[in-house]
């Protein structure tokens, strides 16, 4: 479905935050552009771009580490099954590496499929399927599937997102929460209640930065909204922590890992992180693995409406491949999501997967 379809009941209630406000319109900040190539030259057709699109994923690929092969038809166990409200509840075992296996909820609604399908990943998968009630307004699996998703949720590989289980994978640990993400997409689309063309992730702080890095390093995801992860370095707020050992800073040849916290010079830069900051690099690159697939940044006070500058970049790539209403963001003064900020999430997937007419 269009993006920016206007015939589409939900278009009205989002449209404008596909559009930045005046002030930020057209301003790039000082990121260098996503669309030149490594040697400078400009990406300069809609030909051109695969070709780009493959340098920047590449390059990260290898500073990061580089991906196992995917699991094409990961194992799903059904371990407890019970009717819930007005749909099903599955407690799960999801296959997510080839020799690690996640507990999760899988939840299924009422009628006949294939449904649209959202990956939900954070600390715990309770949170996300709406099972503990002293994390208010974050179910989003709960929410989206009274709406008429399929929702898997899954928590931490290994319990503890400082201490991520990556399974003897040596890839730093944000980039195997991606590998962890495009598994589950696969999961996912292997369910006969699941319309593998229609699936999206979100994901809130830390499960906001696992879903950018699913959704932008894997292109099966149709859509993504990442619930104010930081979405550029930002070496001021210590909420926009890529630099810590269980993100990006993971340095294997070092004795000790760097003490957590900001950077200061007895808690430096390091792992690839450090690689990536130092050589100019930032996450807008990312973003750009999106175009023309649409996300949603709904940002708190980890990412302002000062953020546009960042995401139009972004928007000067689906300008090139022919699409708009593409990049989309709210903002709230708090870094916990509100009702009307999820409300917007809510929509925004029901627009973009529920495929209405």
């Amino acid at each position: 479905m269009s993006a920016n379809a206007d015939d589409a009941p939900t278009w009205p209630k989002i449209s404008r935050y596909f559009t930045p406000p005046p002030q930020y319109a057209n301003q790039l900040g000082p990121y260098r552009s996503p669309l030149l190539f490594d040697d400078g030259t400009p990406v300069k057709t809609p030909a051109d771009w695969p070709r780009r699109r493959q340098e920047i994923l590449s390059y990260w690929h290898k500073t990061m580490g580089p991906w196992p092969p995917l699991i094409d038809h990961p194992k799903i166990d059904d371990l407890e099954s019970k009717p819930r409200e007005n749909f099903t509840q599955h407690k799960v075992m999801v296959q997510v590496a080839p020799k690690q296996s996640i507990a999760g909820y899988l939840l299924v609604p009422p009628g006949r499929g294939p449904f649209p399908a959202v990956f939900v990943p954070f600390y715990d998968p309770e949170t996300s399927a709406g099972l503990d009630p002293s994390k208010p307004l974050r179910d989003f699996a709960y929410q989206l599937t009274k709406r008429g998703f399929v929702t898997l949720s899954i928590g931490s590989p290994g319990g503890d997102a400082r201490k991520p289980d990556t399974a003897g994978i040596a890839i730093q640990p944000l980039s195997y929460l991606g590998y962890v993400a495009a598994n589950c997409c696969n999961a996912l689309a292997s369910l006969p209640e699941v319309d593998p063309q229609r699936i999206g992730i979100v994901g809130h702080s830390y499960g906001g930065k696992w879903a950018m890095f699913g959704s932008c390093l894997y292109d099966k995801y149709a859509a993504a909204v990442w619930s104010d992860p930081g979405i550029v370095w930002d070496e001021a707020r210590p909420s926009v922590n890529y630099w810590e050992p269980w993100y990006l800073g993971l340095d294997p040849t070092l004795p000790q890992q760097r003490k957590p916290g900001v950077i200061t010079p007895d808690r430096p830069r390091t792992g690839a992180y450090k690689v990536l900051i130092e050589s100019g690099h930032d996450l807008h690159e990312l973003h750009a693995l999106m175009a023309p697939r649409p996300f949603l940044v709904s940002g708190g006070s980890e990412d302002s409406p000062k953020r546009w500058p960042v995401l139009n970049h972004a928007i000067a790539v689906n300008k090139l491949l022919g699409q708009t209403d593409r990049v989309a963001m709210t903002n709230r003064p708090a870094h916990g999501p509100t009702p009307e900020s999820n409300e917007v999430i809510y929509l925004f997937f029901e627009h973009l997967l529920m495929n209405k007419p």
